[in-house]
């Protein structure tokens, strides 16, 4: 067996690979000509997903003749003299494979999962509920400029608009950021480490659109309410 072996000086062969199962797969995939039949397999499961049980590999030489069937698990791969261009076929033989009947090269093969539109609608959350309520934040967003005066909810506190964009490490979409004409906010406009605009200390607040009305609402007097 040992005479028979093609080793020389490059140890390793370079060998195209197709699928019985698999139409569209095809790799170039290089192999150690002293590796066994069966870890040349094992190599090839991780690629095709065939287990090695189920797997016969048939060599063909560089034109599409066929060589032999690589049928000796205990064999070297250059006992049967593959070389550089040469062509390795793998044979999927269990029936029940899921390569089987075209199952991964035409995905028309496979069930679908359907919804009813009804049933979709119903989902507390879904692809068209997010799309809605990113187009109406956006929306809203358009509508509040930097300068514009404000009122937010809750507790119709009022204030100014200094920030219109996105926030790290708060979620998608857009934010604003509002300038309180009392100390009732959080921070001074920076938010972990990161400015977003400049304001009195505990006069910053960051709120999605929906909580911010701009408009005509002024600098509430403080003496308003108060009993004379």
């Amino acid at each position: 067996m040992a005479s028979r072996l093609q080793l020389g000086g490059d140890k390793t062969v370079l060998l195209r690979v197709t699928h019985s199962n698999i139409k569209g797969f095809s790799s170039e995939v290089r192999f150690d000509l002293e590796m066994s039949v069966e870890a040349a397999k094992e190599k090839l499961w991780k690629k095709c997903g065939t287990s090695v049980d189920s797997m016969l590999l048939v060599l063909y030489d560089d034109v599409g003749s066929k060589i032999c069937d690589l049928s000796d698990n205990a064999s070297p791969l250059g006992f049967y003299f593959p070389l550089n261009g040469y062509h390795i076929k793998v044979i999927d033989q269990d029936p029940s494979s899921v390569s089987s009947g075209g199952w991964l090269d035409d995905t028309s093969l496979v069930e679908k999962y359907k919804i009813s539109e009804e049933a979709y609608n119903k989902l507390d959350s879904n692809f068209r509920k997010f799309k809605e309520k990113m187009l109406s934040q956006n929306a809203m967003t358009h509508e509040k400029k930097v300068g514009d005066r404000c009122e937010v909810e809750p507790g119709e506190k009022r204030g100014v608009v200094k920030f219109v964009g996105k926030v790290e490490n708060r979620g998608p979409g857009f934010w604003i950021g509002i300038q309180l004409d009392e100390p009732l906010g959080k921070h001074d406009g920076m938010v972990n480490g990161k400015r977003y605009f400049e304001c009195l200390p505990q006069h910053g607040i960051l709120l999605r659109p929906e909580k911010v009305k701009v408009g005509d609402y002024p600098e509430r007097d403080p003496f308003d309410e108060e009993e004379i």
